[in-house]
């Protein structure tokens, strides 16, 4: 009775819903896209290609590892242990190591994306190092002690480096260890920094090289440059200590902001202390900064947050220092600063006066600048392809890591900022900067295929990983979601529905250019037009922006100076477009109204926009001009029947501010009329929904005409105009457009929804039928349908919940829960696809693909690949000449594997792969009839016995390096006294050749 009764009253004769049960609804999660918490680290890996990034744990997800890879590809790693957040993230070859915050170690399998090993040490962790070329992580602890855990075997090795600064500071009750680093070329020397000082320790001496430790006297200004500080002796606390390119210098950076560079090579001194803008700032009557002089207005300035010494890609030696943190606190723009040391001077034949002032006055000084207040605490460089240098050589691109959690992609050494687009993952960019408000259009297959925007851009960053082959859903229409963010730029890609995605690009739309300025921009709403894909920018400052596919004239310089905005009339705009951008949205026109934030914005798929602003207007733009063909005030609606205004009067008698919050086009017959035309419907906050009529006049142009209107319970907050014989949509498409000619007349009611109930009826006054909600709001709605069986209202309500009605008669015909995967508070920023899919927020920056019409799946796990086994991580870099002839003790990765694991350790995981591929080859050449008689004997050795003759000669290695241990002064004394020999043997020929050379002998 309910269903004929509903159906009577709004028009519909048929049962639109004629085959939907409820057994047909249940959930499906199928994906996520963004970032579950706030960003903690990054780490990059140039061999594989590929950027893992950790977050924070919050009450929006634990911490969690994610790793990026080229297009799409994306893996969420699995959680190793709750209500940990992510602190450090290092690739070792095949393998990705993680610290996280309760202090356990994890392993993770890049090839096999699972969790290989977790280990909890026996203290507080503070500090993780890797090597590629190695088999172990070493950890810094809290106590001052460096363990090693084998990564290959998966324990803690009995190897252990004890707290070497209390043989320095006896008194030092706390040393904890702040920062670890490998020699850049001799993996045998490791640079260890405690909060008290640095120590350089050799393991095949099994002791300290040198101590560097770092006072400010009295009477200098030290890093934070305070005049009340100048009269006592300090010691600051270490950051950070870093290793020269070549290993010839040191570099420690400490919490006043002091910046202190080491010679290591011969005594160890202290060649220059300074800051980022100061030099000499631990010598005694240095005047400080000018700015600190003036009562120290510039406050307390930042520690040194990271530091890395930067190696050229063709010359190592020529050098740079990049640095955050160490700026005022005060600075608006704090930045990342690079220091450009260049070429770095002869060791051997330079004087300490040329080493200092190489340090202390830059080649060139950069300021790579950052958003203002920003302050960034971490970054990651992007080298080229080798991971050595401890991840800084040739670095091509930098990721700054705010404070706030967002990431800042710059060039290197330029600064120039790097769009994401098409550069990182469509989730990273939820974070670069943060996204605010999304909305999904849905858009032709053949519309979205052609695109694909042209817009100059560097190399790659992201090359690694393979997208796993998922199933094909061509001919439906593709759900294009766009994001818009702090910056007023919008993102538009294929968030997809669980399906292969033919067109992975991302466009962007700058809206600051096109607006003309660069503050006081926030994006209120968008539209997109499926059929044409043209869209529509409003903003909470009043503008309303049109962009339109089309080519940039002005493409690789700058546009010339536009004309200023117009208030109340249209702007051209396309001189505003971005000059990397060729081919893509171009801005087409701009209109300031100046009534306000823009409320309401719909773009049509026949060439009209209209817009509503909180002020009361509403205005409609013909695009073929484009002129505006409509610009009044809701005041100024009449109803056609009554002639009443629209606006509504309280109790009290004070009138209440009325403006647009939905607007939609249809193409539909209005009652009480006998042939259909372009209607524009317009819902406002007051519960009204006002009908207009766009005609063409006698000039050519379209006019717009008001036609009535209706009032229902609640705001408007969303309109669905629908066919009364069948349910399809009833929108403004170019083929209901050209029916028009031809007679052709649609049947169409209009659903409207606000949070208290819905609404079908006849525009433009009929009262329909509706349905209250009992006992919730409804915060987003949407219409479905499920393949030809049928259509249904699907709400997304604030018990936490997704109910599907049907059509007419509005019963209810399946409930889902959706308050254990979907942020309940964020309904309303959720969105509906007609296909049955959700995308909504389940944080501040993570979406979810989910999909209503399911079987109950939860979210897979990611089949993309990520190891590629032919990427070849290349040799480590070894010692300089002088290095050898100087008496350095060089130590490869395999001896150093040797000291740690001791010689009853087994051959590792990867030697023993390495091992069966070079079998196997041996066997092919074998068959193949290309060996040699002199190898004849190995081949007929079986794989265990060649392994066995590896161990031996691994232990005999071992052998070797153990004596050399034992004997190292009478070794050592004999090498140099052999290469004295040498030496002098070489002069003497010298000088003999020179005296017979003279007498012609």
């Amino acid at each position: 009775m309910a269903h004929l009764l509903r159906g009577k009253q709004a028009g519909i004769a048929n049962d639109l819903s004629a085959g939907l049960t409820s057994d047909l609804f249940a959930l499906d999660d199928l994906a996520r896209f963004g970032v579950n918490s706030q960003v903690s680290t990054l780490a990059y890996d140039p061999v594989q290609a590929l950027l893992a990034v950790g977050t924070r744990e919050s009450k929006f997800g634990p911490g969690q590892i994610s790793i990026y890879g080229r297009g799409r590809v994306q893996v969420t790693l699995p959680s190793h242990a709750r209500g940990a957040s992510i602190r450090t993230l290092q690739f070792s070859a095949d393998k990705l190591v993680c610290l996280d915050s309760k202090h356990n170690v994890a392993v993770y399998s890049l090839d096999t994306k699972r969790l290989l090993a977790s280990y909890s040490p026996p203290g507080v962790v503070t500090v993780l190092c890797t090597d590629p070329t190695l088999d172990y992580a070493l950890l810094g602890m809290q106590s001052g002690d460096v363990l090693a855990y084998d990564l290959d075997r998966e324990v803690l090795t009995p190897f252990k480096i004890p707290n070497l600064w209390l043989d320095m500071d006896p008194r030092s009750r706390v040393a904890p260890v702040v920062s670890l680093q490998f020699h850049p070329r001799d993996v045998g020397t490791l640079l260890i920094g405690y909060a008290q000082g640095a120590v350089t320790y050799s393991f095949k001496l099994a002791k300290v090289m040198k101590y560097y430790s770092y006072e400010i006297p009295r009477g200098a200004p030290g890093g934070d440059g305070l005049p009340t500080q100048a009269s006592a002796v300090r010691k600051p606390r270490l950051t950070q200590a870093v290793w020269h390119p070549t290993g010839t210098f040191m570099m420690t950076g400490y919490e006043d902001s002091s910046i202190v560079f080491w010679d290591v090579n011969k005594d160890g001194r202290m060649l220059v202390a300074r800051t980022r803008t100061d030099i000499d700032v631990a010598t005694p009557g240095t005047a400080p900064s000018i700015a600190a002089s003036a009562g120290g207005s510039v406050g307390v300035k930042e520690p040194i947050f990271k530091l890395s010494w930067c190696a050229n890609g063709q010359d190592p030696d020529d050098t740079g220092v990049l640095i955050a943190g160490g700026a005022s606190t005060q600075t608006p723009t704090k930045g990342l600063c690079f220091l450009e040391l260049g070429r770095t001077p002869v060791y051997a034949t330079s004087s300490w006066d040329v080493l200092t002032n190489h340090f202390r006055d830059p080649k060139r000084q950069r300021i790579l600048p950052t958003p203002p207040g920003a302050e960034v605490v971490d970054f990651c460089l992007i080298p080229r392809t080798s991971p050595h240098f401890a991840g800084a050589h040739d670095p091509i691109a930098v990721l700054a890591l705010l404070s706030s959690g967002e990431l800042l992609t710059l060039s290197f050494p330029s600064g120039m900022p790097i769009t994401p687009t098409n550069q990182l993952h469509p989730s990273l960019t939820f974070v670069t900067p943060f996204m605010k408000k999304i909305e999904v259009a849905s858009v032709d297959r053949e519309r979205w295929l052609g695109m694909t925007e042209t817009r100059a851009q560097g190399p790659a960053m992201l090359k690694g990983g393979v997208e796993s082959p998922l199933r094909v859903r061509r001919s439906e229409r593709r759900s294009i979601v766009q994001t818009s963010h702090a910056d007023a730029t919008i993102r538009l890609w294929d968030i997809g529905h669980g399906d292969e995605i033919e067109n992975d690009k991302v466009l962007q739309v700058d809206v600051a250019r096109a607006v003309g300025r660069f503050d006081n921009l926030d994006i209120s709403g968008t539209s997109l037009a499926g059929a044409t894909g043209e869209l529509a920018v409003g903003l909470r400052s009043g503008e309303l922006v049109v962009f339109r596919w089309g080519r940039n004239r002005n493409a690789g310089r700058e546009p010339p100076t536009s004309k200023p905005n117009m208030p109340g009339q249209l702007t051209n705009v396309m001189e505003r477009t971005e000059p990397s951008l060729t081919e893509g949205l171009i801005p087409l026109t701009l209109l300031d109204q100046q009534n306000g934030p823009v409320t309401a914005l719909k773009m049509s798929d026949v060439g009209f926009v209209a817009a509503g602003f909180e002020g009361g207007r509403v205005v409609v733009i013909d695009l073929r001009g484009p002129a505006i063909i409509y610009n009044a005030s809701v005041t100024d609606f009449k109803r056609s029947e009554k002639g009443g205004s629209l606006r509504r009067r309280g109790s009290s008698g004070v009138s209440k501010s009325e403006w647009a919050t939905q607007m939609d086009f249809s193409v539909m017959t209005l009652e009480h009329e006998d042939w259909s035309s372009i209607l524009l419907h317009v819902g406002t906050n007051l519960g009204n929904v006002a009908t207009f009529k766009i005609v063409p006049d006698q000039s050519g142009r379209y006019s717009v005409q008001y036609v009535g209107s209706v009032h229902l319970d609640s705001k408007i907050s969303h309109l669905f105009p629908i066919h009364a014989d069948n349910g399809r949509s009833a929108h403004a498409t170019p083929n209901a457009l050209a029916s028009l000619r031809t007679g052709a007349k649609t049947n169409g009611v209009l659903i409207a929804v606000t949070p208290v109930g819905v609404h079908v009826f006849r525009p433009a006054s009929s009262k329909g039928s509706h349905k209250s909600f009992d006992g919730y709001f409804c915060d987003t709605a949407g219409m479905v349908r499920f393949l030809d069986q049928g259509y249904a209202l699907l709400t997304l309500n604030g018990d936490g919940s997704a109910r599907a009605y049907s059509l007419p008669a509005l019963r209810e015909i399946a409930s889902i829960p959706l308050g254990n995967t979907l942020d309940v508070r964020r309904f309303s920023d959720a969105r509906i696809t007609p296909s049955g899919h959700i995308i909504g927020f389940t944080g501040p920056s993570e979406l979810a693909l989910l999909s209503v019409f399911g079987t109950g799946q939860p979210l897979p796990r990611s089949l993309d690949k990520l190891f590629n086994p032919e990427a070849l991580i290349p040799p480590r870099p070894t010692i300089s000449t002088v290095q050898w002839v100087t008496g350095t003790q060089y130590i490869t990765p395999s001896d150093l594997d040797l000291l740690i694991g001791g010689p009853g350790r087994p051959p590792s995981k990867r030697m023993v792969a390495q091992a069966k591929a070079d079998e196997v080859q041996r066997l092919t050449a074998g068959r193949a009839g290309a060996s040699s008689s002199a190898n004849a004997s190995q081949q007929d050795e079986g794989y265990w016995a060649y392994m066995q003759r590896q161990v031996q000669e691994r232990t005999e290695r071992l052998g070797l390096v153990g004596d050399s241990m034992n004997n190292l002064e009478e070794s050592s004394s004999n090498w140099l006294e052999d290469v004295n020999k040498f030496v002098g043997k070489q002069k003497r020929s010298a000088a003999t050749g020179l005296i017979k050379a003279r007498f012609g002998l």
